[in-house]
Parts: C-alpha cells; sequence; structure tokens
C-alpha cells in the first residue's frame, strides 16, 4: 500500500465491511479533490454539498457523491477535460478506477461523472484484514458520481481551505453560510418520494447546532432557479420557517433515519428524532443576507 494512503488510513478506526467501505470512498474523494486542484479546476469552481462539509468542516457522517459549482456561467466548461486528471491522480497512488463521463438524457445544468472502482480489489490495494475481505462480494462496484452546477445561483461567497493529506493542497468551497442555503434548499426542496434523505435532515442538526446562519438571498435564488419560489418573491426568515414546518410536518423521520445511519459511526443520536424535535429546531434557525 502506498505510504501516504496509509496515513489517510490511519485516521479511521475501522473494523467493519461498512467502516472500511466509507474509509476508502473518502479516501477516493479526497484524492479526486487533489487531482482537480492540480488540473486548476477550482480556478472556475468552488465545492460544497454534504461531502465538502464533511472533508472542510468537520461534519461528522460520512457523504458519498463530490458536489461542485461553477464560480459563473462559463459555455467553455467541459468537466471531461477534469475526468482525466482525477483518474491519473487516483492510479498514482495506486488505486485501480475509472472516471466516466454520465451521458445526459436531456438537457440540464448539472454535468456528471462517476469514478468507479471495484470494492473488493480495491480494498486489498489497501491491505484490509482478510476476515473482513471475505465478507465483500466479487463483483461489488463503489461508485462516487462527481455533479458540477453549470449555472450558479448567485449571491454566495467562497474561501480557499486547506487539506494536508495525501500531500498539502486548497479546495475552493462555499463559506458556512452559503453551504448552509444549499443544504437547506435540499431539505425544502429536493423530491425524495418514499426514499427521505436523512442525511439532509442530519446535516441540518448538525448547523443549527453550531450556531450558523443560512445564506437567505443564496437559497432565495437557489429556489427560484427550481421553480420554487416566485421570481418576484422574496424570501424571509418568516417564509423559511413557514416552508420548513410544512416540511417537517410531512416527513417520515422514521425512514429519514435508514437513509443516514450507515453513514455515522454512531447512530445513537438518531433516537431523538421526531416531528417535535425538528420544530424545536427550526425555531433556532437564523439568517443573514
Amino acid at each position: 500500500m502506498n505510504d501516504a494512503v496509509k496515513g489517510m488510513l490511519d485516521r479511521y478506526n475501522c473494523s467493519s465491511v461498512n467502516d472500511y467501505e466509507n474509509a476508502l470512498k473518502e479516501i477516493i474523494q479526497e484524492i479526486a479533490l487533489l487531482g482537480l486542484w492540480r488540473s486548476k479546476f477550482f480556478e472556475k469552481a468552488a465545492f460544497y454539498g454534504g461531502s465538502a462539509l464533511r472533508i472542510l468542516y468537520g461534519l461528522d457522517r460520512f457523504s458519498e457523491d463530490l458536489d461542485f459549482s461553477l464560480l459563473k456561467n462559463d459555455e467553455s466548461f467541459l468537466l471531461t477535460d477534469y475526468c482525466r486528471a482525477v483518474e491519473d491522480e487516483l492510479k498514482s497512488f495506486g488505486f485501480s478506477v475509472v472516471v466516466e463521463m454520465k451521458d445526459k438524457k436531456f438537457e440540464t445544468n448539472i454535468d456528471s461523472a462517476f469514478i468507479k472502482a471495484g470494492t473488493l480489489k480495491n480494498m486489498i490495494i489497501i491491505d484490509i484484514p482478510e476476515s473482513v475481505r471475505k465478507k465483500i462480494h466479487s463483483g461489488k462496484v463503489m461508485k462516487i458520481k462527481l455533479e458540477v452546477d453549470t449555472e450558479p445561483p448567485g449571491a454566495f461567497r467562497t474561501e480557499a481551505r486547506y487539506l494536508f493529506q495525501p500531500v498539502p493542497f486548497s479546495v475552493n468551497t462555499y463559506t458556512l453560510p452559503h453551504l448552509f442555503a444549499g443544504k437547506m434548499h435540499a431539505v425544502l426542496c429536493r423530491s425524495w418520494g418514499k426514499r427521505v434523505k436523512g442525511r439532509d435532515w442530519y446535516d441540518l442538526v448538525w448547523y443549527v447546532g453550531r450556531d450558523l446562519s443560512v445564506g437567505l438571498k443564496h437559497l432565495e435564488n437557489r429556489m427560484k432557479q427550481t421553480g420554487h419560489l416566485e421570481v418576484n418573491e422574496s424570501l424571509t426568515e418568516e417564509i423559511l420557517k413557514q416552508r420548513l414546518q410544512e416540511r417537517i410536518g410531512s416527513t417520515d423521520f422514521n425512514n429519514a433515519k435508514k437513509d443516514v445511519e450507515n453513514l455515522l459511526k454512531d447512530p445513537s443520536s438518531l433516537e431523538l428524532w421526531s416531528e417535535e424535535f425538528f420544530k424545536v429546531i427550526c425555531e433556532k434557525i437564523k439568517t443573514i443576507q
């Protein structure tokens, strides 16, 4: 195993298959970010979403995808220009991966690609114990989606954050109020169907527990862009809380728990989840422009 990768794996106290899969996924994510940094991707884009919150700001749950937003509209931008850089970076650390663009079935403002890695093959590369290795199906494939919003909603700020493994590098990312706005948009507007995204609610609790504020103007722009707010309508803190209360009332929090529990080392905090609990969370939300 590569020494730098060994140092990254040593950060995790892995014992189960789930522990090792989460650790492997996050190590691949961080090396992918390094490849993007080397290719000057962050001169055009910023990292946001749950993985940004986890990797750069210390969220205590694992995240699955890598989400980015262009800093401004750029018709010349092509995600394909950066897929090779990510694949080459991962291979240079010994991983067996391919990075492939996702074909669009219809025109959207999101460009997507997938990092695909044979789970067992890459578990062997990071030298997991034989007892754990035997529990992994030989055909299992780990997929990490890379998504870039090519029509950024604006009214956000970014900052440089630093990672020091596998080597020191920097990542351009949304600031916390604007990350919070993106998460609030997911809570209010994501189409869950029967599979409630418990990770959205978990992150909401994380933000409120740290007394952070929602970037209201950025959230307003996002909601207008997706048709969840009229173009001539202004978003206020009062309207935000009203919408959130309505969303809380229509959410099955038992289903929400099932979505997020495998992403947590200790899921005991989910025992508090209920409509009443989240109504208290709602009242604690603060906003800034």
